[in-house]
């Protein structure tokens, strides 16, 4: 599967943003799908996950209440909402996929995630 992440760009600290994912293939809807990100200087880390079967969420603590990943299998695509960003919200986003059809919450982040796309830049300005 090819994944394409977008929606990332500028924006003011508390202002929102929503990603999106497209995937190609047919089998969108067994994966799961995660996004994780990466700041200057430092190592990429999980953000949020949904499960392939739609009935799991697990979010990051610095994320959570504030960020909501969702998909949509009949546009075989995934997204994020991101609201009252901050500036360490700063990151280049990336999408991923992982086939293993595991949907325990808890283990969404440590997945093997086979497929990623390429980023898309958020920056959230003071």
């Amino acid at each position: 599967v090819q994944l394409q992440a977008s929606g990332g760009g500028l924006v003011q600290a508390g202002g929102s943003l929503r990603l999106s994912c497209a995937a190609s293939g047919r089998t969108f809807s067994s994966y799961n799908m995660g996004w994780f990100r990466q700041a200057p200087g430092k190592e990429r880390e999980f953000v949020a996950a949904i499960s392939w079967s739609d009935t799991s969420t697990y979010y990051a603590d610095s994320v959570k209440a504030r960020f909501t990943i969702s998909r949509d299998n009949a546009k075989n695509t995934a997204y994020l909402e991101m609201n009252s960003l901050k500036p360490e919200d700063t990151a280049v986003y990336y999408c991923a996929a992982d086939r293993s059809r595991i949907s325990l919450p808890i283990w969404l982040p440590y997945l093997k995630y086979d497929y990623w796309g390429r980023g898309t830049q958020v920056t959230v300005s003071s």
